[in-house]
């Protein structure tokens, strides 16, 4: 792996030149942010790959409730991230406000702990979990935008979603192992959990740059943001596009949970077999993400999306069709990873170059709202459709809404048909 430093641009280093630049790859402050995701990444991916099961096999919560619980983990705490991507903006600590937002996610993984069976303490557990990725999403992506040129911001996000999905590869395993040893004991799993994530706070703190040159360090040139011109970026017609595809696609994605437990029917698999599902996603999530990164770079960012909606709508068509076994299994993680690394990185990158460096934290925290929001009512319908219709006539709707929401995407991203690699000036 070539590394840039920020400081000193690709473009400025002897003998460099289109080639060369193609080649470096990304900067040492997106390698240490991806490490931080990595770490955090198999601590979150501990809990996620058991709670499924912990919950709906454990607790019996019916496919409503766990729907209502799976959109509270991502889209119940939603507006908090337009509050923390503010306040970054606002105070110039896009490095302080994601490492608070790193902490509280590791904390309540010992929430967990003294949640015990109660599902309104786990709901409220789960939301302060979501609160911590809320909180520190939109500043860590925001220091990457800003540590990488416009051009190469599909590579950097994807070189970062690949670090970051070696850790969701490893939680799964992680589990599984602790489970192994000792039992059907979920709270050895989240202790654990718990000390790696503080593991990820210490590299944060230790390895992270705050400010990336070409910022000023202590924010004295320019006044700070106000609350009228972060809100002005909806008035702008490219980042209200980006927002409402945000929320168009997020209607389109029910959640791992569902895709998990529907592939534990189909296969009636061993319940410690079931955390290992998740590691099948994430093994074709590290492999495709750098690769559909630097694609997006060279072909567009839109295409890469919608290529990626088109994965997961054939996922759940997969899960509703006659394949069965292992090639079942195989296919559809498969599909699943092809979807994660086509849209989770590509389309903050796409967002990137679109918003002032001023108030870019704001705007990358309005996309991840948007999507949270649709992602919390597109999991309660699928719940609700799963208990009126039952599983295969829920996944085929959702089938057909993922191509529903294909079309809607397309007409918003369509103009202007420049959303990929515009400088904006910073």
């Amino acid at each position: 792996m070539y590394l840039s430093t920020v400081s000193r641009p690709v473009a400025d280093q002897p003998g460099s030149g289109p080639r060369r630049r193609r080649l470096a790859m990304v900067s040492g402050n997106v390698v240490a942010l991806g490490t931080v995701s990595l770490i955090t990444d198999v601590s979150a991916e501990m809990v996620a790959a058991v709670l499924p099961l912990y919950l709906v096999l454990g607790l019996h919560l019916s496919p409503v409730a766990f729907g209502v619980l799976d959109g509270v983990h991502t889209g119940a705490t939603a507006l908090l991230r337009v509050v923390g991507g503010f306040a970054a903006d606002r105070f110039r600590r896009r490095k302080l406000i994601a490492g608070l937002g790193y902490a509280l996610s590791a904390v309540a993984k010992l929430g967990l702990l003294l949640a015990g069976r109660s599902i309104p303490a786990i709901g409220a557990v789960i939301a302060v979990d979501r609160l911590g990725k809320g909180v520190r999403s939109a500043p860590r992506d925001a220091l990457i935008t800003l540590s990488t040129p416009p051009e190469a911001l599909g590579r950097a996000f994807g070189v970062h979603r690949a670090m970051d999905s070696v850790g969701a590869f490893l939680g799964p395993l992680a589990a599984f192992a602790v489970l192994l040893v000792v039992g059907q004991s979920y709270d050895a799993v989240f202790v654990t959990s718990f000390c790696i994530a503080a593991l990820a706070v210490v590299v944060l703190v230790l390895f992270v740059r705050e400010q990336p040159p070409g910022e000023a360090a202590d924010g004295s040139n320019d006044p700070k943001v106000s609350v009228r011109e972060a809100l002005g970026l909806l008035r702008r017609g490219r980042a209200r596009r980006l927002v409402l595809a945000a929320a168009l696609l997020g209607l389109a994605t029910i959640g791992d949970g569902f895709v998990y437990l529907l592939l534990q029917r189909r296969m009636d698999l061993g319940l410690r077999w079931f955390p290992l599902l998740a590691v099948g996603t994430s093994l074709a999530y590290l492999l495709l993400a750098a690769p559909l990164g630097v694609l997006a770079d060279r072909i567009g960012r839109p295409p890469v999306v919608i290529g990626g909606y088109t994965a997961l709508g054939a996922t759940y068509l997969l899960l509703a069709g006659p394949v069965d076994g292992w090639p079942l299994i195989a296919l559809a993680l498969t599909l699943y990873g092809a979807f994660y690394a086509a849209t989770d990185g590509v389309l903050i990158a796409l967002a990137g170059p679109v918003l002032p460096a001023r108030v870019r934290t704001t705007g990358i925290a309005l996309v991840q709202t948007g999507q949270a929001l649709a992602y919390l009512v597109s999991s309660v319908l699928f719940g609700l459709a799963w208990q009126a219709w039952g599983p295969q006539t829920a996944i085929r709707v959702a089938a057909v809404a993922v191509a529903g929401v294909l079309v809607g995407t397309l007409f918003l991203l369509a103009t202007p048909s420049r959303l990929t690699t515009r400088k904006v000036p910073r």
